[in-house]
């Protein structure tokens, strides 16, 4: 009792259903007794009319009863149904049974109108008149035939009821679901959405009821949009802003490396030049990851992924041989998929980037794609050290690096991939190279071929 009050609680769609339910079955109930006892009533009465017409029809024809001799019914007669006319007080002088068709023994002080009456162990319904001529008579049927009558009458009244009511449940069930259909789709319009999908929701379907809860939902959307424009803009402005002077460190610390100067002079120099590179490349990735993050989508065009390959490994192929990385793409396929270009030259390079710098010297990077069930799989494979199957979902965050791995980065790589692919409609997944041995990081791009969706035909 106490799960049904909790859900009924929590529940305003259940609540409804129960309480409409549960007062229909109210009504129900009480409108079919007292239609019940109303066609009972009505029957009994009707009954009792059969009698009275017949006492007319006596006194009308002037009629006299005789005692009957012998049963002279039908042999197929219904014992029940038959109505007894017989004078009143006539004894039984042929000792017929009432059963066998003889008459009642009824005493002649009756008075003329309906009575019950118990006799021989059954119960007759009587109507006792004095006829024109002084002759009183008296009209019998047999009560249990009449309440079977009766019963039969007032239960084919109250069948409606009986039939009607389940279906009026089911349909007051069926409109109670349907009433809260917006609901449902309204909140499962919003669980669908990204991170960067803020505009407003339809409210113009909704229910007057709900429509406020629309409205409020679409004001607190903007009030996040809003904010979180605001922190791209700071993270965008701030950090090109600090390119000025770090350029300015930049060119001042090349110049300073012509000057002449001690080995631990040199050796601090170096260090620090390492320092002013590592935050410019902080601030490309934070720029970048300010873009990736803004709401406005470049229009998607057929991409070729080979060529996409291409312009990478052309940009990142120095970095490649100072570290004699053996780089490569292997396989011919050449599908096109329907994005922004920029965005996935973004994703491609950070990976091939990461993939470069986190693969030890004389390793091995492979880029590859394929095609399976309408989506194109683009991988690039390292033989580096990988990463845990514990970490894979915290590498996304902003600023995060696995410990221990002993590279110099932002830690902004994987966090703007995650970002691209998610407004793109893209899946990242992680694995190893090698799943026996647990090494090396192999990242699958999975981007569905959608051309269909954007095609204008």
């Amino acid at each position: 009792m106490d799960g049904l009050k909790n859900r009924l609680n929590e529940s305003v769609q259940l609540k409804l259903s129960f309480t409409l339910s549960l007062a229909i079955l109210v009504v129900a109930v009480v409108a079919g007794v007292f239609s019940f006892l109303s066609a009972f009533d009505e029957a009994h009465e009707l009954q009792d009319d059969v009698l009275r017409q017949v006492a007319q029809i006596m006194d009308r024809q002037r009629l006299s009863p005789d005692a009957p001799t012998t049963d002279t019914r039908p042999k197929d007669a219904d014992e029940e149904s038959r109505v007894i006319v017989q004078r009143l007080g006539e004894a039984n002088p042929t000792a017929t049974s009432v059963d066998a068709g003889g008459v009642l023994p009824l005493p002649a002080t009756l008075a003329d109108g309906l009575h019950t009456l118990d006799v021989g162990g059954e119960t007759f319904r009587v109507l006792v008149k004095t006829m024109a001529d002084g002759e009183r008579i008296a009209v019998a049927q047999e009560s249990g035939f009449r309440n079977e009558i009766a019963r039969d009458g007032a239960l084919r009244t109250v069948m409606p009821f009986l039939i009607l009511v389940p279906v009026l449940l089911l349909i007051v069930a069926d409109l109670v679901r349907k009433m809260f259909r917006p609901i449902a789709a309204l909140s499962r319009e919003i669980d669908q959405r990204t991170d960067q999908d803020l505009h407003s929701v339809e409210d113009h379907h909704l229910p007057v009821e709900v429509r406020p809860f629309a409205v409020a939902i679409n004001r607190l959307l903007a009030r996040v949009s809003q904010s979180m424009e605001s922190q791209r803009r700071f993270v965008a402005d701030a950090a090109h802003e600090l390119r000025s002077p770090l350029t300015a460190m930049s060119l001042q610390a090349e110049r300073l490396a012509d000057a002449e100067m001690s080995g631990v002079a040199r050796e601090r120099l170096t260090v620090l030049r390492q320092g002013i590179e590592r935050s410019r490349s902080l601030l490309d990735q934070l720029l970048t990851l300010a873009r990736a993050q803004s709401t406005a989508e470049s229009p998607p065009s057929p991409v070729s992924v080979q060529s996409v390959y291409r312009r990478v490994l052309e940009d990142l192929m120095p970095l490649a041989e100072a570290r004699h990385i053996d780089i490569g793409v292997e396989g011919t396929q050449d599908p096109e998929v329907w994005v922004s270009e920029p965005d996935m030259i973004a994703i491609i390079r950070n990976l091939v980037d990461n993939a470069i710098r986190y693969t030890p010297v004389g390793g091995r990077v492979d880029l590859s794609v394929s095609i399976s069930g309408g989506k194109a799989a683009l991988r690039i494979q390292d033989s580096g050290p990988g990463i845990p199957p514990d970490e894979r979902d915290r590498v996304f965050d902003p600023f995060y690096r696995t410990l221990g791995n002993g590279q110099m980065g932002s830690g902004l790589g994987l966090s703007i991939v995650q970002t691209i692919a998610r407004r793109i409609g893209a899946e990242i997944r992680l694995g190893f190279t090698d799943e026996i041995r647990q090494t090396g990081l192999s990242v699958t791009v999975i981007v569905p071929l959608q051309k269909h969706l954007h095609d204008p035909e």
